[in-house]
């Protein structure tokens, strides 16, 4: 297997997840600031044109961050992050769409229309007139969050897993790109300060992010 890597908040959640199983891949850079992502060569290997995919031996190319990380679980076997039974593996996808539907998609929308539009702008669809909004909804799904983690040492309870590696990545992401959580959140600030404190939360960093300070 091969890992098209590069920076963003989805690569990284990938690199975390791996570093949390003890797996090391192969890996390839992909020049996302400079367009090398929409570019024919790795489109013509990932028709979306997104990062990170992954390459399989035989030429599989498999893309989206979950479907990644729950191929390498299957695969890989090794601690689990999704789920050891049906009940816990339902309870990670759920708490997966919660997060990606009340926050991560909104964060990424709000900053892609707004402080990475000159970068978006002619890649993908915008709408700078709705990125406050967007910025809002995110907003909104963190105090939703704060008290859902009420009583909770994790998302789907005492056990660490793929959904908090998820949110994590895109929260620490958005502190960077002018979108920080409100630190009076207090049960979301007591989970990303769990979280963050982890080998892998600095371990996973890009290391064009480290230099450049950015949380990627």
């Amino acid at each position: 297997m091969k890992l098209y890597n590069s920076l963003g908040p989805n690569p990284r959640l990938v690199r975390m997840f791996l570093i949390e199983k003890g797996i090391e891949l192969p890996t390839e850079e992909v020049d996302i600031m400079g367009g090398e992502n929409r570019q024919d060569a790795y489109v013509g290997k990932y028709a979306m044109g997104e990062l990170p995919c992954l390459e399989l031996d035989d030429g599989t190319v498999i893309g989206q961050t979950i479907a990644i990380c729950e191929y390498i679980e299957e695969k890989e076997g090794g601690p689990s992050l999704v789920g050891a039974t049906p009940e816990a593996r339902a309870l990670t996808r759920m708490w997966i769409r919660n997060v990606e539907g009340k926050i991560n998609n909104p964060l990424t929308d709000g900053f892609r229309w707004a402080e990475g539009l000159p970068m978006f702008k002619d890649r993908r669809f915008t709408a700078p007139e709705a990125a406050d909004s967007m910025k809002e909804r995110a907003r909104q799904g963190l105090q939703w969050l704060d008290a859902q983690l009420e009583g909770r040492e994790y998302l789907t309870g005492s056990d660490f897993g793929l959904a908090d590696i998820l949110l994590y990545c895109f929260l620490d992401f958005g502190s960077g790109v002018g979108q920080p959580f409100d630190p009076s959140l207090g049960n979301v600030k007591s989970w990303f300060d769990r979280v963050a404190s982890r080998e892998s939360a600095e371990a996973s960093l890009h290391p064009i992010a480290k230099a450049g300070g950015m949380r990627a």
